[in-house]
């Protein structure tokens, strides 16, 4: 993939408005466990960055997924994980089925307010039964008139205490269970919403919530495409959403390496730096090296999709490589800071606790092993 003069401006004025607008307020907003989403969703709406590849009709630049990585990429020099993966729920992952696929009014309603930054957007598939096993979910809304009545719960949903609407996967008959689903607008602010917040080991600044749904009604016009059409939607907004993440792991971990060059660089012990060790100076460019590998694996799968290819399978392979490598730097890091590196505030530690969301979020390790094996013929016969 080669980038242009235009992907350089992005990554330009992004980095500008994270070093102004994010980065000075990372460690407030880490101990407040919340950050003030629509205000800042309404900054980065008023910079043009919530809409890259959305509709220029609804207010986007109408630019290709090419631009959403190096987005993602540049996201990764925010100083904590929590923030980061906020917007790129918002833009990445409850967004892409509406814009593909939902009806001009819906998209007015919901995705153009959303692209300004006015609303704030979630995406519900997980429940407390059913993470990995998106086919298992519960939550059903039954037809009554022209209208949905929502009833189940979903679990660990980003931006869930904050968001104005939902990208809600819910049972809309009783058929097979891939094509008895489909994708609902629900507006979070409807009566019969409850959130609750779930705390975390990592992530503190993203709020995570518990949304229960009693007896809520939306129009069926919230629909996004054909009924029973949700699951595929729904498998369709993953291949974005893990490119995402390993496109937002690449930058991370770029910067967490040169961050502990220059540390180990200046700190000394037993006369000499501790980057002079060739352990260490191995090491690091070790990483480096793997860093670099994931890299050409994200924007050869990205590639791929521009030119209308399925890429389950890259993108299972950039996940769950992302994922691995993530927590493989965090640690080897971590360790070269030494006990500094162990303190809350430092941000090594800081990665160290929220990276190891990458391997569960999205699809954990063993579902993107299980989507290879499949695609790659290695399951036993039957399976």
């Amino acid at each position: 993939m080669r980038f242009t003069e235009e992907h350089t401006m992005l990554r330009r004025s992004l980095r500008t408005f994270i070093d102004r607008e994010i980065n000075p307020f990372v460690d407030q907003w880490e101990e407040q466990e919340s950050f003030p989403g629509h205000e800042l969703f309404k900054k980065l709406g008023a910079e043009g960055f919530l809409g890259i590849t959305k509709p220029a009709d609804q207010g986007g630049q109408g630019l290709d997924f090419s631009y959403s990585v190096a987005m993602a990429e540049e996201l990764g020099h925010v100083q904590c994980g929590g923030v980061a993966m906020a917007i790129g729920v918002h833009t990445d992952m409850c967004t892409p089925a509406l814009a593909r696929f939902g009806s001009a009014e819906l998209k007015r309603e919901f995705l153009a307010p959303s692209v300004a930054g006015e609303l704030i957007g979630c995406v519900g598939v997980s429940e407390p039964d059913a993470g990995s096993d998106v086919a298992a979910i519960r939550t059903r809304a039954s037809k009554d008139g022209a209208d949905y009545i929502i009833n189940g719960t979903k679990m660990w949903i980003t931006n869930g205490l904050q968001a104005d609407w939902m990208c809600c996967l819910v049972n809309t008959g009783d058929g097979p269970p891939h094509r008895n689903k489909s994708l609902v607008v629900v507006p979070l602010s409807s009566k019969g919403v409850t959130r609750t917040k779930i705390r975390k080991m990592g992530m503190f600044s993203s709020d995570t919530a518990q949304i229960f749904l009693d007896e809520v009604r939306v129009p069926t016009r919230y629909r996004i495409g054909d009924e029973g059409a949700g699951f595929l939607l729904q498998m369709l907004q993953f291949q974005e959403e893990r490119l995402w993440s390993a496109a937002n792991v690449v930058g991370g971990l770029d910067e967490a390496i040169r961050e502990t060059i220059d540390y180990t660089r200046t700190r000394k012990a037993f006369g000499r730096a501790i980057l002079d060790n060739q352990v260490v100076h191995f090491r690091l460019a070790e990483l480096l090296t793997e860093v670099e590998a994931l890299r050409a694996l994200v924007y050869q799968a990205t590639d791929t999709m521009l030119t209308g290819i399925n890429v389950t399978r890259l993108a299972s392979m950039a996940k769950l490589k992302a994922g691995r490598l993530m927590r493989e730097v965090s640690d080897s890091c971590l360790q070269f800071w030494g006990a500094m590196g162990y303190t809350h505030e430092a941000r090594i530690a800081r990665l160290y606790r929220d990276g190891r969301l990458v391997s569960i979020g999205a699809g954990p390790d063993e579902i993107m092993l299980s989507i290879i094996c499949k695609l790659d013929g290695l399951l036993p016969e039957g399976r």
